[in-house]
């Protein structure tokens, strides 16, 4: 039996997630991050897409993703690229990645903002956190909200921040304070 087709829309937003095989390390030093940051450019200057929010973690990584072309063949691109740059560096064989992508498509506005305050809070919600504040996390976008350095090309924090109904609320500060909240169930 041939795998269910994905749900793809140009118009929403997917949270995709990718493991490492059996939870391996996917990335293992800082070399790693900035290769698959390097990725998510070239993948970004052929085939277009929109992110506005990820996090790389070691054994996994989140990306809050909308896509002008079927996502399945831009995450193919980027999984594919990336774990041929691991098999290479590290010499390795082998399934890199546990599954296919998860992914979820995101259907409302406040879902959106949901799903990327989870991808931002990930550094700290993990059973020993890994940073005590957010912004302190290198290999997210939270530090882009946090404080607006130079964005990349492939991440729209703007878009972001169009998503919430008051045009008070649409700002970093506001965002970061969002993304903060002790007592989020994101």
């Amino acid at each position: 039996m041939g795998r269910i087709r994905r749900k793809w829309h140009p118009q929403y937003f997917d949270h995709v997630v990718v493991r490492g095989n059996n939870r391996q390390i996917l990335f293992h030093e800082a070399a790693d991050f900035q290769q698959f940051l390097r990725i998510l450019h070239y993948i970004h200057d052929k085939y277009s897409y929109t992110l506005l929010a990820y996090c790389l973690m070691n054994n996994h990584f989140h990306l809050l993703i909308r896509s002008d072309v079927p996502l399945s063949k831009v995450m193919m691109l980027i999984n594919r690229r990336y774990s041929d740059y691991y098999k290479k560096k590290y010499r390795y064989t082998g399934h890199l990645y546990e599954h296919r992508y998860f992914s979820d498509m995101i259907l409302t506005s406040d879902g959106v903002l949901e799903v990327s305050r989870y991808i931002h809070q990930n550094p700290i919600r993990t059973k020993t956190p890994l940073v005590t504040k957010l912004e302190h996390y290198p290999y997210s976008s939270y530090q882009y909200f946090k404080k607006q350095n130079a964005v990349p090309s492939f991440l729209q924090p703007e878009l972001l921040l169009s998503f919430f109904r008051l045009e008070s609320q649409r700002t970093y500060n506001y965002y970061c304070e969002y993304c903060e909240q002790k007592n989020s169930q994101a």
